[in-house]
């Protein structure tokens, strides 16, 4: 295959809301010589990828946008797959993106060059693009994982994934195996419950979950948010603060989660009259320390006569059934995987190559880490988005994006300012700020919290999870301090 080579002067990989923030913002600063690489032929990130029934954003739908890109003609409050899918490519429209996106050049290498301090970006393809900076916006919900199970090969019905469901396999009237009970499972199983003539569904551990108060918003209230100056920005206003109050038993002390529990509960003995079911769906961890779900018809599915909940386990697949821990067998049609995503590990399995030829393996040795998330000290004008413990459990991931994406803005100004090549985040600056966040982290609910969770990695830190209140993070990432960089003239 022919090689061929751009230089755009910075490169954006993944168009989620985080490619599409930092596009947006190098356009409005009067920058155009970027690219956004994409692996897929569309763009749109985990809102492209995730189409299983009932997908849906478990963050209020004006909350979970660009704060200057409101839409007001949201239909429900917590917005569905396609309306948040379309809201993104509306969006890279307006702002003329489309010609700055290469679709299906998945990369798969990213190398800097010492001697010309450049940054070669290499495509499953055969393209390079070389770069003075390079903007990693791959995200974390987008890499399946799948459970280790014996005989998972030798199923011969039909077996996927949820976030690559195939619509091409009819569910009606089929018996059908869900295996696991997280955040996108909870929105499907009452789809699937629906149609299947048999549901079984494998828990390992029970999530904690809320009601989801969900509702369509009235024409009327539409065209208020369009026509009634601030409107929509005071509500998203409310929103955010009503999300950020309940940071307090995740920043301050795991005793502060006992309100969220009682709603929990209460949330159970409303919805499921059987006592039985009600143990088996009632967590023995203090709330937060999984991810608190969100939902008003995943109890109601669980009671239907055509579902099962099995708790004993699986220990084998076989060619047409699954074998629980009590060595029951369960004939199945179907399986479909809702076991989540390789979150710590979407960053660590990439292949990028910094200064003296390291790689980012042998800098994350010891576990990955970065300076506010976003930069790794041995490499040198790589930015990341939604890096290293800058997600959240309590609000909206977009706010992060948008404080990330103005931190790496000032980066590159002070890089002007400086007439200088390269900026690289000093060690001894990132390991100060990596050992604050350790002493916030190892005694918040996560850790404390008595589960484990794909917050937390194979050695039980927690390299995913901003430990205090999003206006922190806002207001310590709002100016870049120099001397925390090597300047590179």
């Amino acid at each position: 295959m022919t090689v061929t080579t751009a230089t755009p002067a910075i490169t954006i990989i993944g168009s989620g809301f985080s490619g599409l923030g930092m596009a947006i913002k190098l356009k409005e600063a009067g920058f155009h010589d970027f690219v956004i690489l994409e692996k897929a032929p569309d763009l749109g990130g985990t809102w492209r990828e995730n189409v299983y029934p009932g997908c849906a954003c478990d963050v209020p739908s004006h909350m979970y946008s660009f704060s200057y890109e409101l839409n007001p003609d949201w239909s429900r409050m917590f917005a569905p797959q396609r309306e948040i899918w379309d809201y993104m490519r509306r969006t890279a429209d307006k702002h003329d993106l489309r010609r700055h996106l290469r679709y299906d050049a998945e990369v798969v290498g990213i190398e800097y060059e010492d001697e010309t301090r450049k940054w070669h970006v290499s495509t499953r393809d055969g393209r390079v693009f070389v770069s003075n900076a390079v903007v990693s916006g791959i995200g974390a919900l987008h890499v399946p994982s799948y459970p280790t199970i014996p005989g998972m090969e030798s199923f011969r019905g039909r077996a996927f994934h949820s976030s690559r469901w195939d619509h091409s396999f009819d569910l009606t009237g089929k018996r059908v195996a869900v295996i696991g009970t997280g955040a996108s499972a909870i929105q499907f199983v009452p789809r699937v419950a629906e149609r299947a003539a048999r549901l079984t569904v494998f828990q390992r551990t029970p999530p904690w979950i809320q009601p989801k108060p969900d509702f369509r918003f009235p024409r009327a209230a539409r065209a208020a948010f369009r026509r009634v100056p601030g409107l929509a920005r005071a509500f998203r206003n409310g929103i955010y603060w009503t999300l950020e109050a309940r940071a307090l038993g995740f920043t301050i002390d795991p005793r502060l989660m006992k309100v969220q529990e009682i709603v929990a509960r209460r949330h159970i003995e409303r919805q499921i009259k059987d006592p039985e079911l009600r143990r088996k769906v009632t967590p023995d961890y203090t709330i937060g320390c999984k991810r608190i779900l969100l939902s008003s018809d995943y109890y109601p599915a669980l009671a239907r006569d055509n579902v099962e909940l099995v708790t004993d386990g699986v220990t084998e697949i076989r060619e047409h059934s699954i074998v629980d821990g009590q060595g029951r067998e369960h004939e199945v049609d179907a399986i479909i995987y809702g076991t989540g995503f390789k979150v710590t590990d979407a960053l660590n399995e990439q292949r990028i190559v910094g200064r003296n030829g390291v790689k980012i393996q042998d800098a994350w040795r010891d576990g990955i880490e970065a300076h506010y998330g976003i930069s790794v000290s041995g490499f040198p004008n790589l930015f990341l988005l939604l890096g290293p413990n800058t997600g959240l459990g309590h609000n909206s991931v977009v706010f992060m994006i948008e404080c990330q994406v103005r931190y790496v803005m000032e980066c590159l100004r002070l890089l002007s300012r400086e007439k200088a090549h390269a900026l690289d985040v000093r060690q001894g600056a990132q390991d100060r700020f990596n050992r604050r966040l350790r002493e916030r982290l190892d005694h918040l609910v996560w850790n404390e919290g008595g589960c484990r969770s794909w917050y937390l990695d194979e050695n039980g830190v927690n390299r995913t999870l901003w430990p205090g209140f999003t206006f922190e993070y806002w207001a310590r990432t709002r100016k870049v301090k120099p001397r925390a960089y090597e300047i590179i003239r």
